[in-house]
């Protein structure tokens, strides 16, 4: 089966400008390929640059050098080069992204804010509210919160928020930050119950797991993040 995700050589730095333009490489040639169907693990300690480089991937930081390909719209697009209207285009048609943060939109619902992805592909409000109701059961955050905006909400409850809003369309591609942290036993099941669909629907999937069982329940194959590929 044909990539939906080609990474090719891809390197990140960061210039420390506060502190004399210091560079430091965070990331080192990275070369992969994500198909749809899987689920890769980026494995490796703390510090080889897992959220960097999804981060690099979504087109939240710009790549030193490399490519990105991204299948999309019939064609082949290099995130590392595109415009930002076109990384725009990218996020709401092709690659959804679950952070380990939710960053929050005052005054806005817990409700509205899992159905604006649904929206922004055409799903009418009313459609879109009962489809975004329907995840927040499964992932049990209380319908009593349900209309009310999430700044105040505990991290699970935020966090399931954000999983529900990554999972409401069936992106090709899903980029996963630690999605089961600050989740209990029974949420985490949950969580693995979305990613276990998604995966027979075809999505691939790139993510990162630092619970071992959630790993190996979830992982097709790992992708090791060591000191060659990158340095923190």
């Amino acid at each position: 089966m044909e990539p939906v995700l080609r990474i090719e050589g891809l390197a990140k730095s960061f210039t420390l400008h506060n502190q004399g333009g210091v560079t430091l490489d965070v990331l080192g040639r990275v070369d992969l390929a994500l198909r749809p169907g899987e689920c890769v693990a980026l494995h490796g300690r703390s510090g080889t640059g897992k959220s960097t480089l999804l981060r690099t991937i979504h087109g939240n930081y710009k790549a030193a050098s490399g490519r990105i390909l991204v299948a999309h719209g019939g064609g082949w697009v290099d995130i590392a080069a595109a415009s930002p209207r076109r990384v725009i285009e990218i996020r709401r048609q092709t690659i959804g992204y679950v952070s380990q943060f939710l960053h929050v939109i005052p005054r806005i619902s817990a409700l509205d804010i899992v159905a604006e992805p649904m929206r922004g592909r055409g799903l009418s409000p009313e459609a879109a509210r009962a489809q975004a109701a329907a995840l927040l059961d499964r992932l049990n955050l209380p319908e009593r919160l349900w209309s009310l905006a999430p700044a105040t909400f505990s991290g699970g409850e935020q966090q399931r928020i954000n999983i529900a809003r990554g999972f409401a369309v069936a992106y090709p591609i899903l980029l996963l930050d630690e999605p089961t942290a600050s989740l209990d036993g029974d949420n985490r099941q949950a969580v693995l119950g979305l990613i276990d669909d998604a995966l027979t629907q075809g999505t691939a999937i790139i993510g990162i797991f630092h619970d071992a069982e959630v790993r190996e329940r979830v992982a097709t194959r790992l992708y090791e993040m060591s000191e060659a590929k990158a340095a923190a």
